[in-house]
């Protein structure tokens, strides 16, 4: 029996549930794997058997006394307030978990708190890589800790300031879309909508993980651009002192989201990893417009996309009719090679794959499907003193 992967899985939007499935698809088929997160309801309907572990929801959760909540946070973590029930609860079933099944990799998307606890704990753990500032102790810590990182990404989209040592361990995937491949042409997907076939179309996309496209300054691009059709996909935010135009039409959450990117000239969106691989597959001229993540991730990401010629950065939505025109005009004259050529079709297969070869060959010549209990009590038959494990230690390390 091959040694079991456990996810962790963050439950904040729908992305790192999405990536994990697509993962999870390309696994082996007699490779056990378990899922931990807060939201279980994220991988309904998935239709490989996997073992699902729920966690307590620790966000927002009490500190119970004011003592507990002015005790400073270690330069090496980010998040650990004291005290908290629910956190204590999440450490107990993920390390119970790891060591009910015998865990051979844990792959974490996202915590560096976590990398840190499976390395405590004696667990080959691998981290999920993000954008951002990241060179702080916790995040340096939690890579240091890792076996080894998975970039869902194209290596060109690094960052410039991302260690060497680092870069070594890490894997890149190339671009992974969590969509299937199967798109309609533009004229295809404008019959299915209903739209012009010969109108500029931008159109403007948010998921479920931020507070929503900006909708003021989308009226302003309206009246910038009056021949321009702006369509809305999902959420919008809202300052309740907007006025609608005829060529800005709000189409809220559809199910058929392929179908609207697949219609558009131009899309305008967030840099979130599946929405940059999405448009890329789609070979779509991409305004990107990096919302607010924790250490500037879809910032950094937005300002490579940017270096990369493969997308126009807009930090700041445009308030006047010039600086949409200028942002428009820059979007045309995209080459549209730039962006596309991030995308890859197999990338989920490969992290797949290279997962599949780390866990393998740290538990090369181990008996697995033992359960964690007998392992530990057979350890003393095999290594059962300070010169047997030097002994073993040597043999292990030789050059």
């Amino acid at each position: 029996m091959k040694k079991p992967v456990s996810f962790f899985v963050h439950h904040q939007g729908r992305g790192h549930a999405r990536r994990t499935m697509a993962i999870i698809r390309e696994f082996s088929p007699d490779r056990p794997v378990s899922v931990m997160t807060a939201d279980p309801s994220l991988f309904d309907g998935f239709e490989r058997e996997i073992d699902m572990v729920e966690l307590p929801d620790m966000i927002g959760a009490d500190v119970p006394t004011q003592a507990l909540f002015e005790q400073p946070t270690p330069s090496v973590m980010h998040c650990v307030p004291m005290g908290v029930v629910e956190m204590r609860q999440t450490m107990r079933r993920i390390i119970d978990h790891l060591d009910d099944i015998d865990a051979g990799l844990f792959v974490i998307d996202v915590s560096a708190e976590l990398a840190l606890l499976s390395r405590i704990a004696s667990i080959p753990a691998v981290k999920i890589r993000m954008h951002g500032d990241r060179n702080d102790p916790g995040h340096h810590g939690a890579y240091e800790a890792c076996v080894g990182m998975l970039a869902p990404y194209d290596e060109r989209l690094e960052q410039a300031d991302y260690p060497d040592a680092l870069r070594r361990k890490t894997f890149y995937s190339g671009g992974l879309c969590t969509t299937a491949p199967q798109v309609p042409s533009r004229e295809e997907a404008r019959q299915r909508l209903g739209l012009d076939p010969e109108r500029e179309i931008v159109v403007a996309l948010t998921g479920g993980g931020g507070s929503g496209t900006p909708y003021a300054p989308l009226t302003v691009a309206a009246r910038a651009a009056p021949e321009t059709l702006f369509l809305t996909i999902g959420p919008l935010l809202l300052e309740g002192h907007e006025t609608d135009f005829a060529n800005l039409v709000n189409c809220g959450w559809v199910d058929n989201v392929v179908d609207y990117l697949a219609a558009s000239d131009i899309v305008l969106a967030s840099a979130g990893d599946n929405t940059v691989h999405e448009i890329a597959m789609l070979e779509r001229p991409y305004i990107v417009a990096p919302e607010w993540r924790y250490f500037g991730e879809q910032t950094r990401k937005a300002e490579r996309l940017a270096e990369l010629g493969a997308a126009v950065d807009m930090p700041v939505w445009p308030a006047d009719f010039a600086g949409w025109q200028s942002i428009l005009g820059q979007a045309r004259a995209l080459d549209i090679s730039r962006l596309s050529e991030l995308y890859a079709a197999d990338a989920a297969r490969r992290a797949a794959q290279w997962l599949e070869r780390c866990v393998d060959r740290l538990w090369e010549g181990t008996t697995t499907g033992q359960p964690a209990n007998e392992a530990n009590e057979s350890f003393p038959d095999r290594v059962t003193s300070l010169d047997d494990r030097r002994s073993v230690a040597s043999e292990r390390y030789q050059p």
